[in-house]
């Protein structure tokens, strides 16, 4: 299977490139409670050294859908379809989903998903703690001195 490529790393971030979203199916993750690989996702968190969020890319096969309802302990997951059509479930609501959904879970929110298309369902999902957002839009950001210096 194919292995996450670091293309910059510093004191202050980290980088990586998974290539064309096309071709998530050359990776896997071996699920630790189940002992099963799951062809087609890649979590990123990790390799980012991410302290604050969860980030994994998966692609979804036409008509293939994840057998098991989940939820978390303490993330809330968001969804960003990037490809592809299916159906999300969260709790007894269903609806459909394609490429620019987007949906927020709370930690409680029983959810699944399934790709009943044709075509392959690609998304990526971010988990992060639940309630620890303090600020929203750009409160957080302020500009900071320094030169811009773009390679040449």
């Amino acid at each position: 299977m194919k292995n996450v490529k670091i293309t910059s790393e510093g004191t202050n971030h980290s980088a990586i490139d998974l290539g064309k979203f096309d071709q998530l199916m050359d990776y896997s993750y071996m699920h630790p409670k189940l002992h099963q690989e799951i062809k087609g996702k890649q979590f990123v968190g990790e390799i980012l050294k991410s302290t604050g969020a969860e980030i994994s890319f998966q692609i979804l096969p036409p008509h293939t859908e994840i057998p098991f309802i989940h939820q978390h302990k303490q993330h809330e997951e968001i969804y960003v379809f990037l490809k592809g059509s299916g159906q999300f479930q969260v709790d007894e609501s269903v609806f459909n989903i394609s490429e620019g959904s987007v949906i927020r879970i709370s930690p409680d929110g029983k959810r699944t998903y399934r790709n009943n298309s044709e075509n392959p369902l690609i998304y990526m999902c971010i988990q992060c703690q639940a309630g620890s957002l303090e600020s929203f839009f750009i409160d957080d950001g302020f500009r900071s001195d320094g030169e811009i210096v773009w390679n040449k």
